[in-house]
């Protein structure tokens, strides 16, 4: 736990620095949406963005497989987001997944609606007109804010997408032959930013998330995942590691 307040980001025990949560949202200077969601563990090609009928809301469907044997189970995520305002629809969506972020950029137009006819005048003089709620100028300002305090606290929260799986992003277990499996989930971490050190009997992950696309800033995870029987140092080399798709897993040897 990270100071008197608790976890730096109750979202993951494991951010140190950065913006905090499970997604970022923002509008952007021409008014496209922009969605930063964490579904660590899926791949790139394993997700599928569903505009809703009303072109008011997209739905994303994700799945991150069992990638070890040891993984409890594999995740399957369901993400809603959508407009606020009654008077534009989307128009158009751009998706990309990486490293355990999915990032949508949401474009939308301005919906034009119909007069009711009125009696007598025929439908080619209907005038086509704007809503109403477009009178003036339209600027929605929607976001939310990567650094509010009530992200950080004592109590960690469970990963509110997750319908069926593991909904936290530590998992540890004693295998049989005496070694110790660890999952950690540091959505927005390439493989290579990852190091595992050993010190005083103590495991330690870093990882290194950068800024991609719109995101307010890059995002840094530290922490201790597991503590050997004995207090000693063993060789990186005898730790196995996995990293993918935002997922660090190890398999730790008995000291």
């Amino acid at each position: 736990m990270d100071g008197e307040d608790g976890f730096y980001a109750i979202n993951n025990q494991f951010l140190a620095n950065g913006p905090k949560g499970f997604q970022e949202l923002k509008t952007l200077e021409n008014e496209d949406m922009f969605i930063r969601v964490d579904f660590p563990g899926v791949p790139e090609d394993a997700m599928k963005v569903v505009v809703d009928d009303t072109k008011k809301a997209v739905t994303v469907f994700a799945l991150a497989p069992k990638e070890h044997k040891h993984d409890s189970s594999p995740r399957n995520y369901i993400y809603t987001t959508g407009l606020v305002c009654k008077c534009c629809e989307i128009s158009a969506v751009a998706a990309h997944m990486s490293d355990g972020v999915l990032r949508l950029l949401l474009s939308k137009t301005q919906i034009a609606t119909q007069r009711p006819p009125f009696l007598g005048v025929p439908d080619s003089e209907q005038v086509v007109v704007k809503d109403h709620a477009w009178t003036g100028s339209h600027k929605v300002t929607y976001g939310t804010d990567p650094h509010d305090s009530v992200l950080t606290g004592r109590v960690l929260q469970p990963h509110p997408w997750v319908k069926q799986g593991s909904l936290m992003s530590y998992e540890s277990k004693q295998l049989q032959n005496g070694c110790l499996y660890v999952r950690v989930d540091m959505p927005g971490v390439p493989k290579e930013r990852f190091t595992v050190s050993v010190k005083s009997g103590m495991v330690m992950v870093t990882g290194d998330a950068p800024a991609v696309s719109h995101d307010s800033g890059g995002r840094f995870y530290s922490g201790e995942v597991a503590m050997l029987s004995n207090p000693i140092d063993i060789p990186i080399r005898q730790i196995k590691i996995i990293c993918k798709t935002g997922v660090i897993r190890l398999i730790i040897p008995p000291a």
